[in-house]
């Protein structure tokens, strides 16, 4: 299997989109084809490598046939095009035209392939179509203003009508012998031309007319959502200062390599991830994590790229290539976001390519059969079928719910919160229950000396420095706890004997007694008695020559507000929270007894995380979410309906593995999430009552003759434009 990403520049027609992902498909060799209409990607799966240029010839062809104005651009060579897609900005700061309206410049660039193709700068708004339409209005009002009759009441329409509607009758025609005849070119074009036929001059006319001005409002209604979209992802660095033996020189970020130094002066974003190694500072890291509250930072600090430098000068190695960098990895993720389609647009998009032929030939009925079957007036019947099928077209539905996902994803990235794709936004809605690994999720992750207990005449003091001793050479972070609440060197000589008892504690010689420290099988197993201790954290028991001496209890903080937020979840229509913890039964339940989680399972090895999630996700009816740290979770956010990563920077398994990245460690953006999900469906939702509402009314007015087709048009292309502003509204998200 192969991918093959072209990018369709100056594709704004989201019907002819569809189209050509469907066409895409049906090619010999396709394993799957996905066209984003958003960024405008068209993501090929091959079977076989050999076959890359024919498919991808092929798929010009079909572009070719289907808009004429759009340029197919292979990945690598998007220089060739640098005037419309500066290659450092891969990001969609194009403006388009209107829907399927094929308007282009056509400027002739050679591609690699020798294939050349015409583009679609189309500004904001192209002059010639703004000339176009205001020649097609006068000549449009001529008639009635002069009170023209016969003849030249005819011509002047005809030329009107020429104007503004020849070039959506030549691409009908064109996409009609191309095997594509159910389009909105083709409803247009059979009822204007059948409004001439029957008379209906002005009609004919006028549909064309306000269907052209209705499209130019809807080609900049889809660019500014377009644009808002991008904007919230403008975290792209534009330069890098690279420090050349103390020269700086400007450069584009993909140029610096691991282990260079760059300069980051006051004001800059920072380019590329690394340690600082001169310099101290507060950064900005709203773009990266949501967060507004400024950091500061020191030498030997790590940065990320996208994060804002603050005040002072900042001198920082390179740990990462541009393509490994955080900003590169967030933005792949969010622009190959909307590739992962919500199950709601694969049906819109179904739906669509059945729902234009019904009409077509709907209206084919209501034009013919009351006129030859029971004898009524063939020009009022005809009247009526062309004006059903102006109603009819589904491009308000097609453009408006992808853009609605895209928002919602977009305004989650701005408070981050990074969703792979609208299906796992469109899914965070189905969930019920959310399981929760403990540490570094509900908790810090940091263990810290919270109690020490003295018996048999020692100090605390000596208690801590036995205990600090014993644990010189663990790992453990239990164990690194105490050595740094110890906070003394160590004499390492002192040591003797260092034995790990694996799952129990450390055995050791310190001083010439025998020192233990560990839990209360190691006590029991050298029948040592111990005085228990009932405590929220991990206990760890001290002896010293078979004698109980004193007791450390290491805990992990709480993180902030966390008992909040899982309230908050549950009013969000969570029914069960779950904690998983590899932490003793007791300390585990106490934790989950604090933050109000229903269900703890305590004791478990990585293992046991996946067989009791497994037995969760096999009694669930619902969706089951899983959040975890990462590092060890990979196995779990895998198998999870929906796997959230948290601080997922910190592990590129847990960015793998997961279907949404938080970015900060707070739990609380769980809750956004969901937020973000509910309001996502529901904008979704009222654009498809809408749409179909006010479709099905004017539909069902037009089939009894009660609608012209002035209400025709206000149905097919206002609806649109009502459609996508609200679908805007996405991408402003209540935290």
């Amino acid at each position: 299997m192969k991918e093959i990403t072209l990018k369709l520049e100056g594709l704004n027609c989201a019907g002819c989109a569809a189209k050509i992902e469907k066409l895409t498909n049906d090619i010999n060799g396709v394993d799957n084809a996905n066209l984003d209409f958003i960024s405008k990607k068209l993501k090929i799966t091959i079977k076989e490598e050999k076959q890359a240029q024919s498919i991808t010839d092929e798929i010009k062809t079909i572009v070719k046939r289907l808009e004429p104005g759009v340029a197919v651009i292979e990945k690598g060579h998007e220089h060739e095009y640098s005037h419309v897609h500066d290659h450092d900005h891969d990001h969609h700061h194009e403006h388009g035209h209107g829907c399927c309206d094929g308007h282009s410049h056509n400027h002739d660039h050679s591609h690699g392939h020798g294939y050349s193709h015409s583009h679609d700068h189309g500004g904001d708004i192209n002059k010639k179509d703004v000339i176009k339409l205001i020649l097609g209005g006068i000549l449009f009002v001529t008639p009635w203003l002069l009170k023209l009759e016969g003849t030249s009441r005819l011509s002047v329409y005809l030329v009107a009508y020429l104007i503004v509607g020849a070039e959506i009758v030549i691409t009908a025609v064109r996409n009609l012998f191309a095997g594509q005849p159910f389009d909105e070119h083709f409803l247009m074009t059979v009822a204007t031309i059948g409004a001439f036929a029957i008379g209906e001059y002005p009609e004919g006319v006028a549909v064309m007319l306000f269907y052209q001005v209705g499209e130019l409002f809807q080609g900049l209604a889809v660019n500014h959502s377009r644009k808002s979209i991008s904007s919230l992802l403008d975290i792209r660095p534009d330069s890098a200062n690279l420090d050349k033996d103390g020269e700086i020189m400007v450069v584009n970020p993909k140029d610096v390599h691991v282990g260079d130094y760059i300069v980051i002066k006051p004001g800059e974003k920072i380019p590329l991830d690394g340690v600082i190694v001169d310099g101290k500072s507060s950064v900005d890291t709203s773009n990266i994590t949501g967060e507004s509250v400024p950091r500061s930072l020191n030498t030997g600090d790590t940065v990320l790229s996208g994060f804002v430098n603050n005040e002072g000068l900042l001198k920082v190695k390179v740990e990462k290539e541009y393509g490994e960098s955080t900003v590169s990895k967030i933005l792949d993720l969010v622009e190959n976001a909307s590739s992962k389609k919500a199950p709601t647009e694969n049906f819109i998009s179904k739906f669509a390519r059945y729902y234009t032929p019904v009409v077509v030939f709907t209206a084919l009925a209501i034009g013919l059969l009351p006129p030859l079957l029971l004898g009524y007036d063939i020009k009022d019947w005809a009247y009526r079928a062309f004006v059903f099928l102006v109603i009819s077209c589904p491009c308000a539905l097609v453009i408006s719910i992808p853009l609605g996902f895209f928002g919602g994803i977009g305004g989650a990235s701005k408070t981050g919160v990074l969703i792979k794709g609208g299906n796992y936004l469109e899914g965070l809605n189905d969930i019920d229950t959310i399981v929760f690994d403990k540490t570094g999720t509900i908790t810090k992750g940091t263990f810290k000396v919270t109690n020490i207990d003295s018996y048999d005449g020692l100090s605390k003091e000596q208690v801590l420095e036995l205990a600090a001793y014993g644990e010189a050479y663990s790992n453990h972070p239990i164990g690194q706890s105490i050595v740094e609440s110890y906070g003394k060197e160590i004499n390492k000589e002192k040591i003797k004997d260092y034995k790990e008892i694996s799952g129990k504690g450390i055995e050791v010689e310190i001083d010439g007694s025998k020192v233990f420290v560990g839990n209360k099988r190691l006590f029991v197993d050298n029948n040592i008695s111990i005085e228990e201790k009932d405590s929220i954290g991990t206990v760890a028991y001290i002896g010293k020559d078979n004698i109980h001496v004193g007791t450390i209890v290491v805990s992990d903080e709480l993180k902030e507000n966390v008992a909040k937020d899982i309230n908050y979840m549950k009013k969000q229509g969570i029914k069960e929270t779950i904690m998983l913890s590899g932490d003793n039964e007791d300390t585990a339940r106490k934790v989950g007894e604090l933050v109000g989680i229903d269900k703890v399972y305590g004791n478990l090895l990585p293992q046991d995380k996946v067989r009791i999630f497994e037995e969760i996700i096999t009694k669930n009816e619902g969706k089951v979410a899983f959040v975890g740290d990462g590092v060890n979770d990979a196995p779990v956010l895998a198998r999870a309906d929906i796997g959230i990563a948290m601080g997922g920077l910190g592990s590129d398994a847990a960015i793998e593995a997961s279907d949404i990245v938080i970015m900060t460690d707070e739990i609380g953006k769980v809750a956004t999430a969901l937020n973000i999900a509910k309001n996502t469906k529901k904008i979704v939702t009222q654009n498809i009552i809408l749409a179909l509402g006010i479709k099905v009314i004017v539909l069902t007015l037009g089939a009894f003759g009660k609608a012209t087709m002035w209400e025709a048009v206000f149905a097919d292309v206002g609806v649109s434009i009502i459609a996508i502003l609200n679908s805007i509204r996405a991408l402003k998200v209540k935290e």
